[in-house]
């Protein structure tokens, strides 16, 4: 064996390089991450490392495994969850307004065995799905108003456009996880700015409303204290005409001197005589 090494070196060297070769491609390496459809002359014949949901990342699959080399391809699939971006898509609300539309789905492949017969690869995989989202994001959003894409309640129109993509996804060997709106837009030029003078037309209408409201319960609230104020002065000054005679004094020298709320008012000259019944209070007449 050594003498035929030493008299052909390059002969030995190539067989050991096929060797080597064919040692490598007979024996792959399965990754945790990775699953596989092994596929002999176009038909497959079994798979590495299948999707588990209850162990969906390693396994016993993973690790070191065989295939007849030159015979066998090897197709590898990612066990790990995959998204998918749907094309800018043009949807008609239920009030007729257009919106500019951008979605991802995100997927994980649980049946490899199915997906490599309806789709191939998972890039020939994204691009089946691509349509199919858009087709069933339009046919969803179509169902909902505007303002509905803007509150709480988008999220209960993605988990029907889920459920909905899921029914045809599993026909490819598929599962959806999630469907979520990126964007949502109007169109440039008239129909945005149409919406926007709509929008603003609105705003402008329900604030005035508040406003009238909040005036009109102002003005309910004002009458309701002055007429308990009124109860209270009279049963006061049934009580103690006297006091009631000061108190009264006392908020009209405010108003005259210091003026509402504490503000002096403009300068004014005010002349009285010491004995002006206007004084009673500080003479000791108010009897």
């Amino acid at each position: 064996m050594t003498g035929f090494i030493r008299a052909r070196p390059i002969l030995s060297g190539a067989i050991a390089l096929f060797v080597l070769l064919f040692a490598l491609a007979a024996f792959p390496v399965v990754p945790e991450t990775k699953q596989a459809v092994v596929v002999r002359f176009g038909k497959p014949v079994r798979i590495l490392n299948a999707y588990n949901s209850h162990n969906p990342i390693g396994g016993n699959g993973a690790g070191l495994s065989w295939r007849v080399p030159f015979a066998e391809q090897v197709v590898w699939l990612d066990k790990r969850v995959l998204d998918v971006d749907m094309q800018r898509q043009q949807v008609l609300s239920t009030d007729q307004r257009r919106l500019q539309v951008d979605a991802f789905a995100r997927y994980r492949i649980v049946n490899p065995l199915l997906m490599y017969i309806r789709a191939g690869t998972e890039q020939q995989l994204a691009d089946q799905l691509r349509p199919i989202l858009g087709s069933e994001v339009r046919n969803e959003l179509g169902k909902v108003t505007f303002a509905a894409l803007l509150t709480p309640e988008r999220q209960g129109v993605m988990d029907d456009v889920r459920q909905s993509l899921n029914r045809i996804a599993r026909e490819y060997g598929v599962e959806i996880l999630d469907v979520r709106i990126k964007r949502t837009d109007l169109p440039d030029g008239a129909p945005l700015t149409s919406a926007f003078d709509r929008m603003r037309t609105a705003r402008e209408q329900e604030a005035r409303s508040i406003r009238a409201q909040g005036a009109k319960q102002a003005q309910i609230i004002q009458a309701d204290a002055d007429a308990e104020a009124a109860r209270t002065y009279a049963a006061s000054f049934g009580k103690d005409p006297a006091f009631y005679d000061f108190y009264r004094a006392m908020q009209s020298y405010q108003k005259t001197f210091l003026g509402e709320a504490g503000e002096r008012p403009a300068a004014t000259t005010v002349i009285l005589s010491p004995q002006n019944d206007y004084l009673r209070q500080f003479t000791g007449k108010s009897k």
